[in-house]
């Protein structure tokens, strides 16, 4: 990948950017598709920027449903004319006894992750308020499930389904445009929660935030379009458009905003 690419992105993005310039490579020199893990809408944005820049391949997105969060991506030439079942993406539903317990999404997700699995092998995880599911990719799915007999201490197991049996997820976000007067993470949850400054400060250095799915304890880290800040107790932001500044300096910026 050419090297002036990086300066577009973040230091810590180098090695995406890198694995990116290898599937383009690989599908260039193949001339075969080539499909990714999941990926997080700031690593989609990424991609889909890196393409559109660096090659006349053609690729597609897609995370079990039209809404998802987390997508795998086929880049493919363009005699290629992709399916849906070219994306190798598994349904399942959790079973548990949920008159007697309940499950989270941070339970879930650490459970799969225990099994010695990758993040970037699950989609999004999806509840309507009671049912629970979650998209896996096929090539680790019968290994995942034949693992997991519990999450935490509830007993459970995994099911698979079919699309057409897929829950309406309960999750309700907003769009909200604001203004910030800059994009460090402290500034942003607390004008997204109108909480002071110092507040989302110790929320950051506390480790109960996470941005693109990774704990992040610098209140100064600078956000980007796609990103996604989870903070544990509030819920969750994304930055959906940045549309410039005000006379004053601030940034405007279109959120997507989850309460909890």
């Amino acid at each position: 990948m050419d090297a002036n690419v990086y300066q577009h992105f973040r230091a810590d993005e180098r090695s995406f950017i890198d694995s990116v310039g290898d599937w383009i490579e690989q599908v260039q020199g193949q001339y075969a598709p080539y499909l990714t893990e999941f990926l997080d809408p700031r690593q989609s944005y990424i991609l889909e920027t890196l393409i559109r820049q660096n090659s006349d391949l053609r690729f597609m997105f897609y995370g079990g449903y039209e809404q998802a969060e987390r997508k795998r991506c086929l880049i493919f030439p363009d005699y290629y004319q992709p399916e849906e079942e070219d994306f190798e993406i598994a349904l399942y539903e959790i079973h548990y006894p949920s008159k007697f317990a309940s499950l989270s999404h941070g339970k879930i997700l650490g459970t799969l992750v225990g099994t010695g699995i990758k993040r970037s092998y699950f989609g999004d995880i999806i509840s309507d308020g009671e049912r629970w599911q979650v998209f896996i990719a096929q090539e680790v799915d019968h290994f995942v499930t034949a693992q997991i007999t519990k999450i935490g201490k509830v007993a459970a197991r995994l099911e698979p389904m079919k699309y057409t049996e897929m829950i309406l997820p309960k999750d309700s976000w907003t769009q909200e445009r604001g203004t910030v007067t800059s994009m460090r993470l402290d500034s942003v949850i607390s004008e997204i929660y109108n909480i002071s400054r110092q507040r989302s400060k110790q929320l950051i250095e506390s480790g109960k935030v996470k941005v693109n799915w990774t704990e992040n304890t610098r209140p100064d880290f600078l956000l980007e379009l796609l990103d996604i800040i989870s903070i544990r107790g509030y819920g969750r932001i994304q930055i959906q458009e940045l549309e410039g500044k005000t006379k004053k300096e601030k940034y405007r910026v279109l959120f997507g905003v989850l309460r909890k």
